[in-house]
């Protein structure tokens, strides 16, 4: 019996001596027959750590190539965050065909049920995508990768598994996004919580039923507005944990017809082409104008015009100084602000859910998108319970218990407490410099990249939708596009000419980290800490984590780079 594929194709399933799963290792499976990408030592061109549309993308760009290219993933399936996130009302905030494959012989041969797909259809999509291009076969699942250093005699990569296997690769591509390590603040007491707790990101794919239940969400980023509208109707009382209000958007979700989509199809190679024309890898973009180039009058219209067509327009399609200037930011938060009070009748919570008085420049953390987020709050059975100067001391058996002694009785309870966003997903894989150095301990000062793709010390790796690139400022889809097509012709340059390896500069790193924070200062993103600025971790350094200069120019940048390949990178021959 094919004991590896039987594994891989189970559900996953949590360590059984934790109460909860709380890391991916949880998810390490061990695999009876190693054959395939399975084997014990495995030998290939490249290895991609990860499944979502980063490592898809790269597997069947890299296999078009010529290169014999295997996929490490820690879940279970093809579909990154879409397999991992199946919490209460899971799904994305970017829209179709912005969201999805460029390649023709996948969009031909499908469609969606609404404009913001939820994350069953967007499984459903993955394995539309396997039944036309043929991932599976070079998938190895549930196989955590640990550990990895480059031998510069071999040229090779070295690579371990939590399951004890070994693979060499020329090329290490890491695929593993910005959302991969979560967070789980170390409150005491989690294991003797006698009811139900999940963190949002290692929720059991089944249904957990709420109704007639004492329920918490502690958190209100994208994962916690959503559970918070699934669960709002059938929760028997919710209390949903704030620290700081999310000043959510309407998202618009609407359904969508076959017929419609097809009518546009002809189009798709058009707005994949124009997606990544615009500043966040959208089809829409900023208005030209600067905010106080308009009337009052003129723009309450122009901020109504865009409200009204939802998702993240009111956000990277207002005026082109929303970010940068703080008089225009507060313009852009009272409309935000009046259209959001209106939808909240407790005075306490509109107070608290949107306050006249802004707690951070709007759009400078990432929004979320919403559908009725806000009205839930007017139910008598949902509440908000502020942690923002009374945070959460512990668990007990029966619930938590806030630092100023006030006891909360719960029978489930949602963790929605986010990531270590960005620089956390590669701390975590055990990658080691070829001077020895770990790079969890490189990075405690500060990440340090060359583009936004590369390390240092670390050759022939390339990382995508991580730190230093557009990453939480654009589309997915559209940053997975622009950087894999980079990294693959990088690989395909370095075959062509006889690299043995290459290796970026400390110079070039040192100048690239400079670009970031010097782009980033043009901005209001220092003002506040958010995930562009390191997360809210404790104890993480402050400092930008993304490009910000827009989707366009770093396009640009890159690609005078690669044009300039000496520049910026230590080249070793065979």
């Amino acid at each position: 019996m094919d004991r590896s594929r039987e594994t891989a194709s189970m559900p996953r399933m949590p360590n059984r001596f934790k109460k909860f799963s709380t890391e991916l290792t949880d998810y390490s499976v061990f695999h009876a027959d190693k054959s395939g990408p399975y084997v014990e030592n495995l030998e290939v061109d490249a290895l991609v750590v990860g499944a979502g549309f980063a490592g898809v993308f790269m597997l069947k760009t890299l296999r078009d190539r010529g290169l014999k290219t295997v996929i490490f993933e820690a879940g279970h399936d093809l579909g990154g965050t879409w397999r991992w996130n199946c919490y209460p009302g899971a799904g994305v905030d970017s829209e179709v065909p912005e969201y999805e494959f460029s390649w023709p012989e996948v969009y031909k041969t499908w469609n969606w049920p609404s404009n913001y797909p939820d994350y069953k259809d967007l499984r459903a999509y993955f394995d539309h995508v396997d039944k036309v291009i043929g991932l599976k076969k070079d998938c190895s699942f549930n196989t955590v990768v640990v550990g990895a250093k480059f031998d510069t005699e071999e040229g090779k990569w070295n690579i371990k598994t939590a399951d004890d296997r070994t693979a060499k690769a020329k090329y290490l591509v890491l695929g593993t996004g910005f959302a991969a390590k979560r967070y789980i603040p170390p409150w005491s007491g989690m294991d003797e919580f006698k009811g139900i707790v999940h963190h949002s990101s290692f929720w059991p794919d089944k249904n957990i039923s709420v109704a007639n239940k004492r329920c918490a969400i502690i958190g209100t980023g994208a994962s916690g507005v959503q559970i918070t509208q699934a669960w709002g109707p059938e929760a028997g009382e919710l209390k949903v944990f704030q620290r700081t209000p999310n000043l959510a958007v309407p998202m618009r979700k609407r359904n969508l017809t076959v017929q419609e989509q097809e009518r546009i199809k002809p189009c798709y190679p058009e707005l994949f082409r124009f997606r990544e024309t615009s500043f966040a890898g959208f089809t829409y973009d900023w208005c030209e104008r600067n905010t106080f180039d308009d009337t009052p009058e003129e723009r309450e219209a122009f901020y109504e015009s865009v409200w009204k067509e939802g998702g993240f327009r009111y956000w990277v399609a207002l005026y082109k100084d929303n970010l940068f200037n703080p008089k225009a930011n507060k313009e852009s938060y009272k409309f935000w602000a009046t259209k959001t009070r209106a939808r909240i009748g407790d005075p306490r919570l509109r107070e608290l859910l949107a306050p006249w008085e802004m707690p951070h420049y709007f759009g400078i953390k990432r929004p979320c998108l919403e559908q009725n987020y806000y009205e839930q709050f007017n139910r008598e059975s949902v509440d908000l319970v502020d942690i923002k100067d009374n945070p959460i001391k512990e668990f007990t058996e029966t619930g938590i218990t806030l630092e100023d002694g006030t006891h909360h009785e719960f029978d489930v309870i949602a963790v929605a407490t986010g990531f270590d966003v960005v620089t956390g997903v590669m701390t975590q894989l055990g990658l080691e410099s070829i001077d020895g150095a770990k790079l969890d301990d490189e990075w405690i000062p500060g990440a340090k990249t060359y583009l936004g793709m590369t390390i240092s010390g670390y050759p022939n790796m390339f990382h995508i939708y991580g730190p230093q690139g557009p990453t939480l400022l654009s589309n997915g889809p559209t940053s997975v596009a622009v950087q894999g097509r980079w990294i693959a012709d990088a690989i395909t340059k370095i075959e062509a000419n006889g690299i043995k390896y290459i290796n970026p500069k400390v110079e070039a790193a040192d100048e690239w980290k400079k670009h970031i924070v010097e782009l980033n200062d043009r901005t209001l993103f220092p003002t506040t800490r958010s995930t562009y600025m390191g997360g809210s971790i404790p104890g993480k350094v402050y400092e930008p984590v993304c490009y910000s200069g827009g989707i366009p120019a770093y396009v640009a940048e890159i690609r005078k780079a690669l044009d300039n390949l000496e520049e910026g990178f230590d080249i070793v021959k065979r």
